[in-house]
């Protein structure tokens, strides 16, 4: 089959020539956005996770952009209509009324819309995977964080305290608040795990991609085990705290060692993670060899 040098010219001017428009259109739009991002989200410690997401999922998109004009096929009109009023109705009732989810929803959908019109369904769909990373930049409604955490927060103090008592430290616990000696610690939403869990989700999604490639059946095995994972660091986070408070006092347990103490045991569940990536990864190269 031949393709006809008009509907080449018209698919290469769509690809490359028309683009700068759209893109100040979509920065006009992202700016403000990316403001209120970091004045009222990434500066809350357990949503500080959404730059590096960001940043990263843009790399990668950047790193999919040849595939994308490769295979370019210009999407129907009318979807790019209804997909971008609907997106721009979201984007500015989010912003009139201060939700920040529905207004960087919005924006996530401006982007899909632009990207459905040059480049069409076929090649977002074969390209999935930066597309999705991006969308886990959009922070989640209070609600819906609120339902999560609490319950989250309860379990971890609970197993955390609980496991101190056992050992015969003098550890008590009311909702999750935390007692020991003549201490009180109140375990934050930063505690929870919740935190660890996004990231470390992000992350691994990431490595898995990079890595692996973009098998959505591995992904979502491996982002099922790395829910335990992050739930059991963050039990050893408050452990660690509720222990230098009992021997070195509030001031050692909540200075830098607070911050120290959280990031070690991030670190610890990601090389954890992708440990157990590995041994995943060789066990079945063995059972595929030896089949």
């Amino acid at each position: 089959m031949t393709v006809s040098p008009t509907r080449t010219a018209r698919r290469f001017d769509f690809t490359f020539g028309g683009a700068w428009p759209l893109v100040l259109g979509f920065a006009v739009l992202a700016i403000p956005t990316l403001v209120s991002l970091a004045q009222q989200t990434w500066s809350q410690e357990f949503r500080d996770h959404g730059p590096i997401v960001l940043a990263t999922g843009a790399w990668v998109l950047w790193r999919q952009a040849p595939e994308f004009r490769r295979a370019a096929d210009p999407g129907r009109v009318w979807l790019t209509m209804v997909v971008l009023a609907g997106s721009l109705i979201a984007y500015v009732f989010g912003r009139a009324y201060d939700f920040i989810t529905l207004e960087v929803g919005g924006l996530y959908g401006v982007g899909l819309a632009i990207l459905q019109s040059r480049f069409g369904v076929p090649v977002m769909v074969k390209n999935w995977f930066p597309l999705f990373y991006l969308a886990l930049s959009i922070p989640p409604p209070s609600f819906l964080l609120d339902s999560i955490t609490a319950p989250l927060k309860r379990f971890v103090s609970m197993i955390a305290t609980n496991g101190l008592h056992d050992i015969g430290y003098p550890v008590a616990r009311e909702g999750v608040t935390i007692f020991v000696a003549q201490y009180q610690l109140l375990v934050e939403d930063a505690c929870s795990g919740l935190n660890s869990i996004i990231g470390l989700i992000a992350i691994s999604l990431l490595y898995i991609y990079l890595m692996r490639g973009s098998s959505w059946r591995y992904a979502v095995f491996l982002t099922f085990l790395v829910i335990p994972i992050a739930i059991v660091a963050n039990i050893l986070r408050i452990v660690t705290l509720v222990l230098l408070t009992y021997y070195f006092g509030d001031e050692v347990a909540q200075g830098f060692i607070h911050f120290t103490a959280g990031l070690f045991l991030f670190t610890v569940a990601l090389a954890l993670v992708f440990a157990i990536d590995s041994l995943i990864f060789r066990f079945l190269n063995r059972r595929g060899g030896r089949s």
